[in-house]
């Protein structure tokens, strides 16, 4: 699978995990300390298959930016959390961060691998 791909897929894992401590009550229910732990496990296993081809400072800050998005929109929509014009900016302002990010990153060895492949 494409590293990209696995790490977008890892954010979202990231999201799940930040989001089930909130379900469980500080570890002290255990379905949702289960599920937050797998997620938690998925998410850190993805990180790790998408560094094999993707830089460290790229793809970390994009993992956590995910997860920060993520989170934070889960907030608002089902814990009430507010959404000041503030929080909207500086949400988008990390969307433009993480954007950025990628589109600068150097290729990765499979981008080189299947541009190779396709001439």
């Amino acid at each position: 699978m494409a590293p990209w791909i696995l790490l977008f897929i890892a954010g979202l894992f990231e999201t799940g995990w930040a989001v089930g401590q909130k379900y469980t009550d500080g570890f002290t229910r255990i379905w949702p300390s289960v599920w937050t732990i797998l997620a938690l496990i998925a998410s850190m296993f993805l990180l790790a298959l998408a560094v094999r081809n993707l830089p460290i400072g790229t793809a970390y800050p994009v993992w956590v930016g995910i997860g920060a998005i993520g989170t934070a929109v889960y907030g608002v929509l089902f814990f009430g959390e507010s959404l000041s014009p503030a929080r909207i900016l500086f949400l988008l302002l990390m969307l433009v961060a993480i954007i950025g990010l990628k589109a600068t990153a150097a290729p990765s060895a499979a981008d080189k691998t299947e541009s190779v492949v396709a001439k």
